[in-house]
């Protein structure tokens, strides 16, 4: 069973997708659910604390906006443990908003540095292209260490 991150990682047909297939999806949703389960945040709405964007300065320079370090220091810890990656390019927004430009385009560079399995999809069109998406979905996660394969 391999640690699979997903971009978008809000998405929750991603998430799911991996872990039918056997794998661990390393998504947003958990991560902020251990951060808002954790004793002591004192704004549950905006669920993240002052020391978040520091912590993201592991990812981000100190030039770069508070929301994009902020963003890293939830996505980060993702990426230090992914073994392989899936990211679906021009997403519909009901399929997995992120949000930030700035904090995708760091993403993308830290998933190809890191040199990691990456699955590049494009969203499907259509009926037709949805099947060969979840199927391309599959194979990939079959390939990867624990898969079906």
């Amino acid at each position: 069973m391999a640690n699979v991150f997903i971009f978008p990682t809000t998405s929750l047909i991603l998430s799911d997708l991996v872990a039918r297939f056997g794998h661990t999806p390393l998504s947003a949703a958990m991560q902020i659910r251990e951060i808002v389960q954790t004793p002591g945040l004192e704004s549950p709405p905006l669920q993240i604390t002052p020391e978040d964007p520091k912590k993201g300065l592991r990812w981000a320079a100190v030039e770069v906006p508070a929301g994009v370090r902020g963003r890293m220091s939830l996505y980060g810890p993702l990426l230090d443990r992914a073994e392989a990656a899936i990211i679906v390019n021009n997403a519909d927004f009901s399929f997995g908003c992120m949000g930030c430009a700035r904090t995708n385009e760091l993403l993308m560079f830290l998933i190809r540095k890191k040199g990691i399995p990456v699955l590049d999809l494009e969203y499907p069109a259509n009926e037709e292209e949805g099947v060969e998406f979840v199927a391309a979905i599959k194979r990939f996660l079959d390939s990867l260490p624990g898969g079906r394969a």
